[in-house]
């Protein structure tokens, strides 16, 4: 099994970026496809993007396409969700997801973290 801690999440202005890392412990975050959704008060948790075990895949949802870039650094355990021109609708508890398989983790991942909270004033 894997563990996800996710970090990185504040209170923000629109229109700057934030970085949200998550570390992973167990096993090597080498060994899973990584995912990062997001859910905001009222509504259901939506799929942010998504990366392969090597990195040579990547997938976005169609609210933070050319905003948000997802990557990892599997020396580090890590994988990371770099947001930019930031908006109030981005407010959110972001969460990290781990599954053995790429097309999984989009939608129904194995493993959660326990989300870092990100809200963008306007």
């Amino acid at each position: 099994q894997v563990q996800l801690v996710e970090s990185g999440g504040g209170l923000v202005q629109a229109g700057v970026s934030l970085r949200l890392s998550c570390a992973a412990s167990g096993r090597s975050v080498s060994r899973y496809a990584m995912g990062w959704f997001r859910q905001a008060p009222g509504k259901e948790r939506e799929f942010v993007a998504a990366i392969s075990t090597s990195g040579s895949m990547t997938d976005y949802g169609d609210s933070v396409k050319g905003r948000f870039t997802i990557s990892r650094d599997n020396a580090k355990n890590t994988v990371y969700l770099q947001m930019s021109d930031l908006k109030p609708e981005d407010t959110a508890v972001y969460y990290c997801a781990a599954d053995g398989r790429f097309g999984r983790v989009k939608v129904i991942p194995d493993y959660w973290g326990q989300g870092t909270q990100v809200t963008v004033s306007s």
